[in-house]
């Protein structure tokens, strides 16, 4: 591990300076995912609202996030890359401060969906630039762009956590504090990326759909985006745990995540290709739905099961999006955009249906349900191989 980790901080050094004002601004931004998870409860509690109420954040904030992908490419084919990502920045900004100051779950849910605007604009541009601008092959740019949402998944929920134990407004408070800092950082040290020569168009992703290879991943991402954000909106309420023991728990999860896209996710594909390592993750992340959907009554099972979907998680989201950066004959961002928009819509539903499933029928019935859109990811993974063959040699 030693040796690897020394190799990687070899290749690190040599990208440009820019890339790591990129990362830094990356991690930040992912940070606000897993924020709010340790005061779910505590919002529902404090503000008189139903768990499939509160949902309703991580579903207005994904819903808005997918649907303004379509619009990333027109914006910064114009305005470039550096204005697009301060842009969305500065939207983050704004809204998490809104969202910190509300006084009802309507208010928080609807700036949810301006915070999911800006992160639009940010993470598709980010992911972009990184793999256009860092030096060693889109393989080794997208495992910083992982490792980058992994420390920011990761120290997030800790640091929600803590914030959340003195007011839940304190992580919406935090986000907008730690985004100035990434806003001023790119606003100084990163240069001015010169526009594409062609300006994007609206239908530039939805066009791009075309192609079976990348519509094949976004319906996998579609599919185990609704298993993903069950476990991140749901299991919070089933753990019995208060806002720092919910902090904790998220941050092993994150801490899986991160070192596992780093690590293990490039050695498991080089061994068993793509499409294999896609098939056995997404089986292993939905037989621990499916633990987590046998025994809901036992908080400590559903603990250990977050934090091990981690390392499955992880693994599997730097297979998917290397694969999304090779799949299609069309910019990078433009396949970005097509891939995100389909699969932030199952975000958006998979938050609300789990919640509402287990207000319907009973605590077990979300679990088992994400499990079985995991399977259905699998499927859709396994049937389409012929149009994802190509992607090992790509990436080489």
């Amino acid at each position: 591990m030693r040796q690897e980790t020394l190799e990687i901080q070899n290749q690190s050094a040599k990208q440009p300076l820019v890339i790591w004002v990129i990362f830094f601004a990356t991690i930040i931004s992912f940070m606000g995912l897993g924020l709010v998870d340790p005061i779910l409860p505590a919002i529902a509690k404090q503000l008189n609202a139903t768990p499939s109420q509160v949902s309703l954040l991580f579903s207005s904030y994904n819903l808005i996030t997918g649907v303004a992908m379509l619009i990333t490419g027109v914006v910064s084919s114009r305005v470039g890359v550096k204005w697009t990502l301060l842009t969305g920045i500065l939207l983050i900004i704004v809204f998490s401060a809104l969202a910190g100051s509300s006084n009802a779950i309507s208010q928080i849910v609807g700036f949810r969906g301006g915070w999911g605007l800006g992160n639009s604009l940010f993470i598709a541009t980010a992911l972009s630039a990184i793999v256009g601008l860092s030096i060693g092959g889109t393989a080794k740019a997208i495992i910083l762009y992982e490792a980058a949402i992994g420390l920011g998944i990761s120290v997030g929920p800790l640091l929600g956590g803590e914030l959340g134990s003195i007011s839940w407004r304190g992580p919406f408070y935090g986000v907008s504090v730690l985004m100035v800092i990434a806003f001023f950082a790119l606003l100084i040290k990163m240069p001015q990326v010169p526009k594409p020569k062609v300006k994007s168009s609206i239908l530039d992703p939805i066009k791009a759909l075309k192609y079976p290879g990348l519509l094949r991943l976004g319906l996998t991402a579609f599919l185990y985006n609704i298993g993903f954000f069950t476990l991140m909106a749901y299991s919070p309420f089933v753990m019995n745990l208060d806002e720092h023991g919910l902090g904790y728990v998220f941050l092993g999860w994150g801490l899986c995540l991160a070192i596992t896209s780093v690590f293990v996710a490039p050695k498991i594909q080089a061994r068993f290709g793509t499409v294999k390592s896609m098939c056995a993750m997404l089986i292993l992340f939905a037989l621990t739905l499916l633990s987590m959907g046998i025994w809901t009554d036992h908080a400590i099972v559903v603990i250990i099961a977050v934090i091990v979907a981690g390392l499955f998680l992880g693994t599997n989201n730097t297979l998917i999006t290397t694969a999304v950066m090779q799949v299609a004959p069309v910019e990078r961002a433009t396949a970005s955009a097509a891939y995100s928009f389909v699969r932030f819509i199952g975000g958006a539903i998979g938050p609300w249906l789990a919640n509402k499933l287990a207000e319907t029928y009973s605590p077990h019935v979300p679990f088992v349900t994400g499990a079985i859109f995991v399977l259905f990811a699998m499927l859709v993974v396994a049937f389409g191989r012929k149009h994802l063959a190509h992607v090992d040699t790509a990436s080489h």
